[in-house]
């Protein structure tokens, strides 16, 4: 692994010593993504929007490595070597899709209830998550997570630092979203140890919320 981080560190390096553009960038560029490849060691899921958000992650990858294009800073190798990085991105977009298509699914509901008879209103009705009422899937989330009846998700914390607990950091990613490297000086805590416990930890808890709070 160390080899691998080494070779990776050395061909980041490389390719963003060549000008953006440059047809010596991109055969750099090439090189590392071959490397990324045959490394395996990016994010598998098995998510239907898997593929659309390793697209995402690529696009990303090349807008971002050398320049911030559309990231507000550019990848930077001290911080975590560059799989992490794009496995961190990969996650984030999974979790925004899984949101997106839970409040397509809650729209689609509320039309069909507004536009057909009482028949296919009580079905659209059950679509909607109940117990919660309100048709805004982020609102339903936001005031799960604040109230956390359970304290469950105040009790799902990263080791020996209480205050970074679940309920923290979902309400910290929920639009408009903190970006992780804010939140690693806020909390003075690698973004790799963040983002692992958000995936391991946050996600499952926000799928079961979903879930409990539909019916299929």
């Amino acid at each position: 692994m160390i080899a691998l981080e080494q070779q990776l560190k050395q061909l980041v390096t490389e390719t963003c010593q060549h000008p953006h553009g440059s047809v010596a960038r991109q055969r750099a560029l090439t090189s590392l993504v071959r490397l990324i490849n045959r490394s395996q060691k990016l994010w598998k899921d098995s998510s239907p929007y898997y593929e659309d958000a390793l697209q995402l992650t690529w696009l990303y990858f090349c807008r971002n490595l050398c320049e911030a294009t559309t990231a507000k800073s550019a990848y930077d190798s001290d911080r975590s070597n560059v799989i992490t990085w794009m496995n961190a991105y990969l996650k984030y977009r999974l979790q925004d899709m899984y949101i997106e298509n839970q409040q397509q699914q809650i729209k689609s509901g509320l039309e069909e209830r507004e536009d057909s008879n009482n028949a296919v209103i009580d079905q659209a009705i059950d679509r909607i998550a109940a117990p919660v009422q309100s048709s805004n899937l982020l609102e339903q989330v936001r005031e799960w997570v604040e109230l956390d009846k359970t304290k469950v998700l105040q009790r799902t914390y990263v080791r020996d630092r209480a205050d970074v607990n679940a309920q923290v950091l979902i309400l910290k990613r929920l639009p408009p979203e903190t970006n992780w490297q804010n939140l690693a000086l806020e909390f003075s805590l690698p973004i790799s140890t963040l983002s692992s416990f958000y995936q391991r930890k946050c996600i499952p808890l926000l799928k079961e919320f979903y879930e409990k709070n539909r019916v299929a």
